[in-house]
């Protein structure tokens, strides 16, 4: 193991243990569930949009802790982002992460050591075993639903 996948590695067990955002709001404006049928992951994503941006996020994950890392990772990232900046970077993320995996581990440190992606290219590890790949990016395909989902009963967000 390279001291890049060590890295990796403990991001996501920390975030795994001890995930940040998690739960669900209170009082969301938005929200949506996602689950993986196959391998039981489930996510809810609640937010709480005002001003054309993301003003709280909670990400409430029942899952493997690639999954529960993911959702930790996310909603870190966007909290406090503006609605196309949220979509753009999961958008992103979600197309790095269906690339295939470098061939070489000491090319995997070319784009997954990108200092644009920060706490969020630890996921991108995901890349190398095709089956984890829906465990990293569920949440950021549950994000992309929620951005467009208001809780019924709730006035729009501005």
């Amino acid at each position: 193991m390279t001291d890049l996948d060590d890295l990796y590695q403990r991001t996501i067990l920390a975030h795994h243990e001890s995930p940040r955002r998690a739960g669900r709001l209170d009082a969301p404006s938005h929200a949506a569930d996602g689950n993986n049928p196959l391998c039981g992951d489930r996510v809810t994503v609640t937010l709480q949009l005002g001003e054309g941006r993301v003003l709280d996020v909670r990400c409430d994950v029942r899952g493997c802790a690639i999954c529960r890392a993911s959702g930790s990772l996310m909603a870190e990232a966007v909290a406090g982002l503006a609605l196309d900046e949220a979509r753009a970077l999961g958008e992103r993320l979600r197309r790095a992460i269906a690339e295939p995996a470098p061939a070489e581990p000491s090319a995997q440190a070319g784009a997954e050591a990108n200092p644009e992606w920060g706490a969020l290219a630890a996921l991108l590890a995901a890349r190398r075993f095709p089956g984890r790949r829906r465990c990293a990016t569920l949440t950021w395909e549950t994000l992309e639903r929620a951005l467009g989902t208001p809780v019924v009963g709730t006035p729009p967000t501005g």
